[in-house]
């Protein structure tokens, strides 16, 4: 069993429920901090399997309505309790759990032991509470989680949040660059991997925070809305990727996401990996081969375009180069399009051009 990594987290949603209902705020935490309050321990089994009773000698049925003061007064008895999965039913107290013993455990104590081979036995959601140690272990399947103070938490949640605005100031100005270089018609493949690759980096921060928020449960909530606000350039970068994939090459934008998610911190900062996702190749040397977007990015810059009018545009002009040198009748003829949003679009793009440039200097 592994300690949970949380760049492969959003790939196990079992564990991601799991830990929404140990967070903060839900009636499962409010019982274990009960326990871990009074140093008593416990082992609590999240199940609403009927087949799992096979792993289970013993016990008292309860079968009644789930309350944190009820966990904490049952979890003074030696065995483990059983919990419905939607915490609202405690089934059964004072169950000793027998699972297979060959499964390995790097656990010493038999509560930790115990829990953690039931786990990857059945795939269940274990809490084992240390009376020494006053700490909770969560288990589900092959993952190990032990639970840290909301303190450490937020501390740990600030210093990414922190990372994440150095790493959204650096790719927004990338973000201006390559867009002054759009308009101007003088995008190279290192423009765009330069991009892509800075907003990976700050998807993975961004990621390490949600993953903390889900942890944080109602703690989290303003953290989540300092979050939010930094999004912007995310999805400004993501719209970089669509622009530029080599549809030869790769299917969609949801593919080169994969690929590079699949990077590990190191390999994410070689260009030329980046490139490949992209499906140019890992060779960027080629400076003077030049790239054109499709556009989708920078006209989404200008006079707020409905994105099916966006869409008509791209399919019909095919990339941003095309867009802009169209005679104004070309325009006027795209679904959605018309003489005013025309003339608008051709305003818009000269004001962008100037902002942007404005904003590099």
């Amino acid at each position: 069993m592994t300690p949970v990594d949380k760049a492969s987290l959003y790939e196990d949603k079992k564990f991601v429920e799991a830990l929404r209902k140990v967070a903060p705020g839900s009636l499962l935490r409010e019982g274990l901090s009960y326990i871990l309050q009074a140093g008593t321990g416990g082992l609590i089994v999240v199940t609403s399997s009927h087949k799992l009773r096979a792993l289970a000698e013993g016990g008292v049925k309860i079968n009644c309505p789930f309350r944190p003061t009820l966990l904490y007064e049952l979890a003074k008895m030696d065995g483990a309790i059983f919990v419905d999965k939607e915490i609202t039913r405690i089934i059964s107290a004072n169950t000793f759990l027998v699972p297979d013993e060959t499964i390995y455990s790097e656990e010493t104590g038999t509560r930790h032991r115990a829990a953690q081979r039931f786990a990857q036995q059945t795939g269940e959601m274990t809490i084992a509470i240390s009376q020494r140690r006053s700490t909770v272990t969560l288990y589900v399947g092959d993952k190990k989680h032990v639970l840290d103070n909301i303190a450490t938490v937020l501390n740990k949640a600030s210093q990414a949040l922190q990372t994440l605005e150095k790493y959204k100031t650096a790719l927004d100005r990338v973000l201006v660059e390559l867009s002054v270089r759009e308009l101007e018609d003088l995008v190279t493949i290192y423009d765009v991997v330069r991009v892509v690759q800075r907003t990976e980096m700050v998807l993975r921060i961004v990621r390490e925070i949600e993953y903390y928020i889900i942890e944080l449960g109602i703690e989290g909530r303003l953290l989540e809305m300092q979050l939010r606000e930094l999004e912007d350039s995310i999805n400004e970068g993501l719209m970089v990727i669509r622009d530029y994939y080599r549809d030869k090459e790769i299917r969609s934008e949801k593919e080169v996401l994969f690929r590079l998610g699949k990077f590990s911190s190191m390999e994410i900062l070689n260009l030329g990996n980046v490139s490949n996702a992209l499906g140019y190749g890992l060779n960027i040397s080629a400076v003077d081969e030049y790239l054109v977007p499709r556009g989708y990015r920078i006209l989404t810059k200008t006079h707020r375009l409905p994105r099916p009018v966006i869409e008509n545009l791209v399919n019909t002009f095919s990339n941003l180069r095309t867009i802009i040198q169209a005679p104004h009748e070309k325009l006027t003829a795209v679904e959605g399009m018309g003489d005013v949003r025309a003339e608008k679009l051709k305003e818009g793009l000269k004001l962008l051009r100037n902002q942007l440039i404005f904003d590099l200097h």
